[in-house]
């Protein structure tokens, strides 16, 4: 088992609270009656001569919802999906052509909340063999490889903020290269930084 492997099983034994676009912004309080949509998404990651990296995408421009946004492979979890690991390793098939055999689930991060609703299921995959993504038109404009030690430093991410419905909503960013990853992508990824660095 490579070392990078070998340490984030060891960070999915830790325990960590669900997370939320609102983490930054304690002034929000969200009904608790509130319905959310299950979703899950797959963060998949590939080990190469630089090391490890973490496969993300950059939804078409085209897309009702969130079109150009940094995201991992994933969606929905409909209703023949088994479970949300289903649901992630589905997706992740149908926006990038990865093949489920190819994918070894390490686990499941805490849920994650978003502003539109959804309640995200953040799964953890080895690429076990190597792995070029081929991207659904249709969904991705584009996929790129962050570095999983960037994403797992801490000290990469910074805290912006933008007006949302009238109020200042802040949130992390992890800039890389010419992607802006920010909202629930960076917010996952930090949750996975606290996970690793306890």
């Amino acid at each position: 088992m490579p070392d990078e492997i070998a340490a984030l099983r060891l960070a999915l034994g830790r325990n960590s609270r669900p997370s939320s676009d609102f983490d930054l912004n304690p002034t929000i309080i969200l009904p608790a009656e509130r319905k959310l949509r299950q979703a899950a998404v797959l963060v998949a990651i590939q080990l190469g001569k630089a090391g490890a990296s973490i496969l993300l995408t950059k939804r078409a421009s085209h897309l009702n919802h969130h079109p150009g946004q940094i995201a991992f492979p994933g969606g929905k979890v409909d209703e023949n999906d088994a479970d949300a690991v289903a649901a992630a390793l589905r997706e992740s098939r149908e926006e990038v052509g990865l093949p489920q055999q190819n994918v070894e689930v390490l686990g499941c991060l805490a849920p994650h909340e978003t502003v539109t609703g959804f309640q995200i299921t953040p799964v953890l995959g080895y690429i076990r063999d190597a792995f070029i993504p081929r991207a659904a038109p249709e969904e991705v404009e584009e996929t790129f490889w962050v570095p999983l030690s960037l994403a797992l430093d801490p000290s990469a991410y910074s805290v912006e903020g933008r007006i949302w419905r009238g109020t200042l909503r802040r949130f992390y960013t992890l800039p890389y290269g010419p992607y802006y990853i920010w909202g629930a992508t960076a917010r996952i990824l930090r949750g996975l930084a606290d996970r690793t660095n306890p």
